[in-house]
């Protein structure tokens, strides 16, 4: 099976909306989490989705998917306290459903809706071929690393620099083996599953996602998602 894992436990603090979370929010009818499912939902390699909510919000996610009929959506379980807690509640509801020792999950923000078929086919095969994938997108600008009294120490190459994404993939069983050795030792709050699994030394292998595939944290971001899927609904309309 390949398994979208799909969370969404914050309240979006910067976001600054009132009363919803930002995965709530909506765009052209429907909430950004539900235009982030759709890509899983519409997916042929994809066979289930988990989606790992705010607790107070699992009955109105329910509601969600029996109204856009998100049948690929098996479990709705709550988020944790960390991102890193509420990915693993997720990996394990997809391992409740799992029939393989080879199931692949695909780690992906609810977020980040601007993600597209071929991102999830590149995840699938990298998985297979090398045990990993990161969704990644060429750096436009130099990143420096710098010191804590902000001197430069490090001017890094552009042609090496990459932007980490989602979805990032792995084998359940590989991911999930990490998660509770990080937990036994009292680790809770890793960044992203990438990171958490670089900490182990396990090797990472990249996928190119395209640039916009952005995470809708700041009300710039939902302007810009809001934006782009405009622009995209036009291009069908008008056959651009």
């Amino acid at each position: 099976m390949n398994i979208g894992v799909i969370f969404a436990g914050g309240v979006g603090s910067r976001m600054k909306s009132k009363g919803k979370p930002k995965q709530f929010l909506e765009v052209n009818g429907k909430p950004i989490i539900v235009h982030t499912i759709d890509i899983f939902q519409k997916s042929e390699a994809i066979d289930a989705v988990v989606v790992v909510i705010l607790d107070s919000w699992i009955n109105e996610m329910n509601k969600l998917v029996d109204k856009f009929q998100l049948t690929k959506v098996k479990v709705v379980v709550k988020g944790g306290s960390t991102g890193q807690l509420s990915i693993y509640n997720g990996l394990n509801a997809a391992k409740s459903i799992s029939t393989s020792e080879k199931d692949i999950v695909l780690i992906h923000d609810g977020v980040r809706p601007l993600i597209n078929e071929k991102v999830l086919l590149d995840n699938i095969e990298s998985v297979k071929n090398y045990g990993s994938a990161v969704t990644t997108a060429p750096a436009k600008e130099t990143f420096l690393l710098v010191s804590k009294n902000h001197e430069v120490e490090t001017v890094v190459d552009r042609n090496k620099s990459f932007i980490a994404k989602a979805p990032q993939s792995f084998y359940l069983n590989d991911i999930l083996s990490v998660h509770n050795d990080a937990l036994s030792k009292g680790i809770e709050d890793s960044i992203d599953s990438s990171t958490l699994m670089g900490s182990y030394g396990k090797k990472l292998s990249i996928v190119d996602g395209p640039y916009e595939n952005i995470k809708i944290t700041t009300p710039d971001d939902f302007f810009m998602f809001k934006a782009l899927y405009d622009s995209k609904e036009n291009a069908q309309i008008f056959g651009i």
